[in-house]
């Protein structure tokens, strides 16, 4: 349920209202907007008596909201969310975001040589894998906690902000310090345990949607992390398994404009994962710019041949340059 104020209310009226509201056993969340204020109200809202409300001169309106997701509803937040994983690169705002590095950290030397490039050609976030979830228990699963600690070191030795992927809640005190942005994997997307415990960090989140779920499976696992408290949430599509074979998935590019349609929360495409294969990489990321996208996510190895993981799908530095001024 979304109740809508007119236009001049004070923050003090809206603030009363809301306490008043919570007395139905709802929780009651204001939201400033640009010209507009509403309050989202999220829980059992049966109970709760319209006609009472309608009768406060303040009240304009009042929406019942339909779609299982509240609090990543535009509905609830009729302006885009800006989320800022570091000082000066935030998602969401006028800026493409670019986040560039390899599937997985492998060294010292491989992790500081390509962040040091990919800044070189503006990226803005430097992503790499610590723990790797991988297919088959033989393949290479990361350094670990020495590839978050590497990470760190070529965070030191170019001010870039890591964005990582977590697969433990268990592991979330040990990642607080070493990145600014939790990545959730395409294969955690509904690790619901997971979800609940980023929800009560003030970490970014940046969820990938999984290779089998929909938009709205994608829009309800984040509001697993927001019921929790955290609304620092960035949406990812990383594509989507169907019949199709010549690609590692199908990139699903009306996704952006649909969760920008029913969601306020911004939305990155992983062109990487989706194709697979480094030489559609580019087209892809042209693609999902000119859809509006709110960034970018991209693999990048100065050895895609002899990777350890995803090779094939990693661009080289030269290439991404070559991306980056396309």
């Amino acid at each position: 349920m979304i109740i809508i104020m007119k236009q001049g209310t004070t923050h003090e009226h809206v603030d009363e209202l809301s306490r008043h509201i919570e007395r139905w056993n709802v929780k009651a969340n204001p939201i400033y907007g640009e010209g507009t204020i509403v309050i989202g109200l999220v829980g059992d809202t049966g109970a709760v008596d319209k006609d009472a409300l309608m009768l406060d001169p303040q009240v304009e309106n009042i929406i019942k909201v339909q779609e299982p997701f509240k609090l990543a509803n535009r509905k609830f937040h009729p302006d885009n969310s800006v989320v800022e994983i570091a000082p000066g690169v935030a998602v969401g705002g006028k800026k493409l975001v670019v986040m560039a590095g390899p599937c997985s950290v492998e060294s010292e030397e491989q992790i500081i040589d390509v962040a040091k490039h990919v800044q070189a050609d503006g990226a803005a976030v430097l992503r790499g894998g610590a723990w790797k979830p991988r297919s088959s228990p033989y393949s290479f699963q990361g350094l670990k906690a020495e590839g978050l600690e590497l990470l760190h070191k070529a965070h030191e030795a170019t001010a870039l902000p890591v964005v990582t992927e977590i697969t433990n809640p268990a592991h979330i005190d040990i990642f607080m310090d070493k990145c600014d942005c939790f990545q959730v994997g395409a294969r955690n997307m509904q690790n619901f345990e997971l979800l609940k415990e980023l929800g009560h960090t003030n970490k970014v989140i940046l969820l990938k949607r999984g290779l089998a779920n929909t938009i709205k499976e994608l829009l309800m696992s984040a509001e697993y992390i927001m019921a929790g408290g955290n609304e620092n949430i960035i949406l990812c599509e990383r594509g989507i398994r169907t019949f199709e074979t010549y690609t590692r998935n199908t990139l699903d590019l009306s996704a952006v404009t649909v969760l920008h349609e029913l969601s306020h929360l911004p939305v990155v495409v992983d062109p990487s994962h989706a194709t697979g294969v480094a030489r559609y990489v580019k087209s892809m990321a042209l693609a999902a710019a000119a859809c509006g996208a709110d960034g970018l996510m991209i693999e990048v190895h100065n050895d895609p041949k002899h990777a350890k993981c995803d090779g094939a799908q990693s661009l080289t530095p030269a290439q991404f340059d070559d991306v980056a001024k396309g």
